[in-house]
């Protein structure tokens, strides 16, 4: 058998932070007093605070309280979109959300891992997820993994591989189920992800 990785001689890897340690500091106070805040029922103002500290947010969309990211200078989220109660980014690199995005309660979206095979250095890659896309409650998603557009994923799914459009999805790993729309009588009718 092999020794332990040394953890003491672990290193961040590529990961660059990308602001300066105060403007971070001053990132985690706003983040507990207002964004990550049950208190805090207006998602307008959550808005506004992850704006002025760097987020890309289109308009119309709905953060629930309380959400949490490390970095919101890498944060990008299209027009449209609700982001539930409870979601973490955990975005030590870009993660990417299109338009008209649903990501449910409870959700873990990390663009960092480590080097568990060598060093346990951190080592990361962006997360990319189109327009149209439901994560249901509870997923997680890993890092490098682009979810395509119109994708649902059922609750409680890992999701470690790139999905294509217009599927749902399911499970730990998480697997391609069935399209998301069929065809009945010619009309196109919503599959129901609860019905898996």
């Amino acid at each position: 058998m092999r020794d332990p990785i040394d953890l003491s001689k672990a290193g961040v890897g590529d990961f660059v932070r990308g602001r300066s340690t105060l403007l971070e500091i001053a990132w985690l106070l706003a983040q507990s007093l207002i964004v990550d805040n049950r208190l805090n029922v207006f998602s307008f103002v959550r808005v506004g605070v992850l704006r002025l500290f760097g987020a890309q947010i289109g308009r119309n969309c709905l953060l629930r309280q309380p959400i949490q990211m490390k970095f919101p200078w890498k944060l990008e989220i299209g027009d449209n979109c609700w982001i539930g109660d409870g979601v973490v980014f955990s975005n030590h690199v870009a993660i990417r959300i299109g338009s008209n995005v649903c990501i449910s309660q409870g959700c873990f979206l990390t663009s960092g891992s480590h080097d568990y095979a060598a060093t346990m250095d951190l080592k990361t890659a962006e997360i990319s997820i189109e327009d149209g896309v439901w994560l249901s409650s509870r997923c997680i998603v890993q890092m490098g993994v682009r979810i395509g557009r119109n994708a649902v994923v059922t609750p409680n799914s890992v999701v470690h591989k790139s999905l294509d459009a217009e599927g749902i999805y399911g499970g730990n790993p998480c697997k391609w189920i069935k399209p998301r729309w069929s065809s009945v009588n010619g009309a196109a009718e919503a599959a129901d992800p609860s019905s898996n």
